[in-house]
């Protein structure tokens, strides 16, 4: 069983149809238990980075999801919930992430407008099960205002660009992070659902 996680924030319906068209049955829940007894969990988001964090503390879940994690239980982020993996984040002030991935989230700067929405090319640096059937340079749908600076870089798997070259994709072990909006972006986006939950399955 695939758990979107409900932590107050977030298009949990978006990503649900997403999986729903990708061939998948998901549970959105912000039930402990539920995430405990998840094959897969997806954490979403939407929003600020603080305040997404604050909601996940207040619930308990941030504890619940990091030991999940630490379990070996696949972990997708999608934007902002892909954010929150890192250890730190400067939006609006200095917050405190999950501390999965190694690294920071930081503004876009040099005069670029921001948030940075639309699609843009998504350039692989490594091939991996996650992006099977997706072909090098196709284009996913973005919309955010801050990006990811992982402390190794091994750990991006696919970047994009906007000013600067940032991370599209991330992963270590069983935990995966996706800058873009699957949800939003059509087949390819549809495409990266479906291997998600093949490799929840195996």
């Amino acid at each position: 069983m695939i758990v979107i996680i409900d932590y107050g924030s977030g298009n949990l319906r978006s990503v649900q149809n997403g999986f729903a068209r990708a061939g998948y049955n998901t549970v959105i829940s912000g039930n402990p238990r539920d995430l405990e007894a998840a094959g897969g969990l997806v954490l979403p988001g939407v929003g600020a980075f603080g305040q997404c964090m604050d909601s996940l503390r207040r619930s308990g879940l941030d504890r619940v999801l990091v030991a999940q994690a630490e379990k070996g239980v696949p972990l997708l982020g999608i934007c902002v919930g892909m954010q929150l993996m890192f250890e730190h984040g400067t939006e609006l002030g200095e917050h405190r992430g999950l501390g999965l991935l190694a690294g920071s989230v930081v503004r876009f700067d040099g005069g670029l407008k921001v948030p940075h929405v639309g699609w843009n090319r998504v350039e692989c640096l490594r091939r991996h099960p996650l992006f099977e059937g997706i072909a090098d340079g196709t284009y996913f749908y973005f919309v955010h205002s801050y990006y990811a600076c992982p402390r190794d870089r091994r750990a991006v798997l696919a970047v994009a660009s906007y000013g600067a070259v940032f991370p599209a994709v991330v992963h270590r072990d069983n935990i995966f992070g996706i800058q873009f909006h699957p949800e939003k972006s059509g087949r390819p986006g549809l495409q990266v659902l479906r291997n998600y939950g093949r490799l929840v399955e195996c």
